[in-house]
């Protein structure tokens, strides 16, 4: 009797009413994802229409191991972190739940990250990326944002934004996470993990504006807290402000 290889790879999906969106993006992840893996769908509410749009479905799944996780906090960053510590993998992986198009490049991040990798960007402004139909604002603010982080602040990643991205156990468990709003977990464990010395890599990806559902992606309302990660990226290379001011699980430190 064989039995499955242990997951590789947590896939970690938040999700609100997405059941417009869901059966594609896990067909996809089931059919082009080679990486023995665990897709963890990280909800809010027992009645998102998400969750029986995938029990109803799971034929069409095939073997693909699915767990879902109740979010232990508020909104989109508690869902992906309750996701983070529900995970048993080396590895994990945010993916949008709209994302049915990028599964192909979930392998090629993992086997970045097993070069030394801690973080790994899925870069839509690198050779090979793309980002389509974004409204004029975020795109401005994005592509800005990204061309100074990488430029000026030489943050190692062409793509600070976009939080399709793969990190290591070590990112997860070891890296305290002080942002409380949107999806800013993401970028501050990047500009820490930079802080630390920890080895960025990225690789390409697209980007096509959302035809169902809504984003839960708030660019004014979450500028301020994005600032505050764009400003620390700026002291680390500028004021050379040293890894132990970096916030760990394990201590208590001041950060800067």
């Amino acid at each position: 009797m064989t039995t499955a290889a242990p997951p590789r790879l947590d896939i970690v999906i938040p999700v609100y009413n997405e059941g417009a969106n869901i059966l594609q993006t896990l067909q996809s992840i089931a059919r082009e994802v080679a990486t023995p893996k665990r897709v963890l769908i990280c909800y809010d509410r027992e009645d998102d229409d998400t969750l029986p749009a995938i029990r109803g479905n799971r034929a069409t799944l095939g073997d693909l191991v699915i767990d879902f996780v109740r979010n232990r906090g508020r909104g989109a960053q508690g869902a992906v972190l309750s996701g983070f510590a529900a995970g048993r993998a080396p590895y994990a992986v945010m993916v949008p739940a709209d994302d049915d198009y990028n599964a192909g490049i979930i392998d090629a991040m993992l086997a970045r990250a097993e070069t030394g990798c801690d973080i790994v960007c899925a870069s839509r402004f690198m050779a090979g990326g793309s980002m389509v139909g974004c409204p004029w604002l975020k795109a401005l603010l994005v592509r800005t944002g990204n061309f100074t982080l990488y430029h000026l602040a030489r943050l190692p990643t062409r793509d600070a934004s976009n939080g399709f991205r793969l990190f290591s156990r070590r990112t997860m468990d070891e890296i305290a996470v002080e942002s409380d709003r949107g999806f800013c977990y993401s970028i501050e464990l990047l500009v820490k993990c930079h802080r630390l010395g920890w080895q960025i890599g990225e690789v390409p990806a697209n980007w096509f504006e959302r035809t169902s559902g809504s984003s839960r992606f708030q660019v004014l309302r979450w500028l301020p807290a994005y600032l505050r990660w764009y400003a620390y990226a700026f002291a680390t290379t500028y004021l050379r402000r040293p890894a132990r001011t970096v916030r760990l699980k394990s201590q208590s430190t001041r950060h800067g």
